[in-house]
């Protein structure tokens, strides 16, 4: 199976996560990758990373998000994570996105819709700074909850 750089820009911490994860599917505007969790146990209170969890992560280079659905080890879906970010760059060796600081997370039965980190987002100014980028952000966390509440694609799989 195919093998890309996965590299997660963010920016306000100054920091970059970089991994490798094998490809299911790729176009130049979607990749789907398939990644595991080979850090530490991590509880963020509303759901909890294990090691060896399974994220099938969906990347758009049309879209200001991503997201990523969480499995545990044995193939249970734990819910879906998504990312408000500026559109990924996309190519056959790596993908990279950049995050805006804007979460949503999405539990396994839809049920629960959390909107994540929005004073973070707030405190970057950018309602002022850079308001085209600001109603962007605020577009797709509305976009993602409206596909969650209806099931639609990425939100379909159980």
């Amino acid at each position: 199976m195919k093998v890309v750089t996965v590299r997660l820009l963010k920016p306000t911490k100054n920091h970059t996560v970089t991994y490798q994860a094998e490809v299911v599917q790729m176009t130049p505007d979607y990749a789907l990758v398939r990644a595991r969790w080979d850090r530490p146990r991590l509880d963020l209170g509303y759901v909890t990373f294990e090691t060896g969890d399974v994220f099938f992560e969906h990347f758009y280079a049309n879209r200001w998000y991503n997201v990523f659905e969480l499995r545990n080890a044995t193939g249970a879906l734990k819910g879906w994570y998504c990312n408000v970010t500026r559109p990924a760059i996309i190519s056959a060796e790596a993908i990279t996105s950049e995050d805006l600081d804007l979460d949503l997370f999405v539990s396994a039965r839809r049920d629960r819709l959390l909107r994540l980190d929005v004073e973070e987002f707030e405190e970057r100014e950018l309602a002022q700074r850079e308001p085209h980028i600001y109603a962007a952000a605020h577009a797709a966390l509305d976009e993602l909850e409206c596909l969650a509440r209806a099931g639609a694609p990425p939100f379909d799989r159980t």
